[in-house]
This record gives structure tokens, C-alpha cells and sequence, in this order.
């Protein structure tokens, strides 16, 4: 099974994108949410869940594993399949999908295009207890922090990513280094 793939983007669109990791080309569904964050970079991780059927292997792909396991619960659940389980994530973050969970508030989840009453009471009732509320902050991305701060000061984000995974390319760095060294890119 496929757990984790890194490397290049080769194609993106809106629900899937083309990763090329080790010379060959993976087919993942993603969420809109991971599509809005991968817009303007050239590489990416994706953390899988591997789907096998008798007629088709389905790749799915998550930016964090709190949504990877988010979607694993939300597919055990009677009439929530891959894709239902997609459109949820990708009007909710797992965060949000533990607190409507937490609050009972299934009519949020109807808002879920694919979602109806029944469906959404289903999703409360099952995974009642079963997801955990994140009260701490979410854990910083200074890349996509990089990104988002270049696209503010006026750069298109296709630009500004293509510069932050340039800088990146020195290690790891803070946030206000990774800054710097992006925007000597763009100045040069």
C-alpha cells in the first residue's frame, strides 16, 4: 500500500493532481482545500489512502495525516463513500468536522454538496466520540505561510510558490528567512 508519496506536480486541478515521485506519475483525488494549497507550487506530499477494487487501485490525497484519518473514519460509515467523504473534508477542516460532530450540528454537514439529512445525522451519530477537537493552534507551515505573505504583498501565488520552493531548496528554514531568500528570488 501507498502511504506517504513526495515529488513533483505534474498536473493540478480542482479534486486531483498528478504527482511524479520516483519517475512515475501517481493519479491522487484530493480535496478542493489541497488544490487551493498546492496552487503555485511545484512540489508537494501527499499523505494516501489507498483504495483497491476488483476493477480499479484509487489514490486519495491529504496535505495533513489529521485529514488522512478524518476521511478513513468517514468512510466506515454506512453511505459515505470516497467521494462524499471528499466533498466533506472539503468544506470542512477535520477541526470543524469534530466540533459540528461534537455540537450535533447536522445541518452544517447538509450544506456539504451530496450530503442530506440522513446521511449527515448518520456521519454525527457514528463518529460521536470518535474525533478529537483541536484546541491548540494548527502546527505552522512557514512554506505555505511564505506563499500566502508574498501573494498579499502583490505577487501571484503560480510566482510566489515557484520562489518559496526555491528558497526552500536551502533546508529548513523559519519563516522570516524563507521570506528573505523568496523574495531575492523574485527580485532576481
Amino acid at each position: 500500500m501507498i502511504g506517504r508519496l513526495e515529488g513533483q506536480l505534474y498536473q493540478l486541478r480542482p479534486g486531483e493532481v498528478i504527482l511524479e515521485a520516483g519517475g512515475v506519475g501517481y493519479h491522487v483525488l484530493t480535496t478542493l482545500r489541497a488544490f487551493e494549497d498546492l496552487c503555485g507550487h511545484e512540489r508537494a506530499t501527499l499523505w494516501i489512502h489507498t483504495l483497491v477494487r476488483p476493477d480499479a487501485i484509487t489514490l486519495y490525497g491529504f496535505l495533513e495525516p489529521g485529514e488522512l484519518a478524518a476521511f478513513q473514519r468517514l468512510i466506515t460509515i454506512a453511505g459515505v463513500g470516497p467521494r462524499t467523504a471528499l466533498a466533506v473534508l472539503s468544506g470542512l477542516t477535520p477541526a470543524q468536522l469534530a466540533e459540528v460532530v461534537t455540537s450535533g450540528d447536522s445541518a452544517r454537514l447538509q450544506r456539504v454538496p451530496g450530503v442530506g439529512r440522513k446521511t449527515a445525522d448518520r456521519i454525527v451519530l457514528e463518529l460521536e466520540g470518535k474525533l478529537e477537537v483541536s484546541t491548540s493552534e494548527e502546527v505552522s507551515d512557514p512554506r505555505g505561510d511564505a506563499v500566502s505573505a508574498l501573494v498579499n504583498l502583490g505577487y501571484n501565488a503560480r510566482d510566489a510558490g515557484r520562489a518559496v520552493d526555491r528558497a526552500a531548496r536551502e533546508g529548513e528554514l523559519e519563516l522570516g528567512e524563507l521570506l528573505k531568500n523568496a523574495l531575492r528570488v523574485l527580485s532576481s
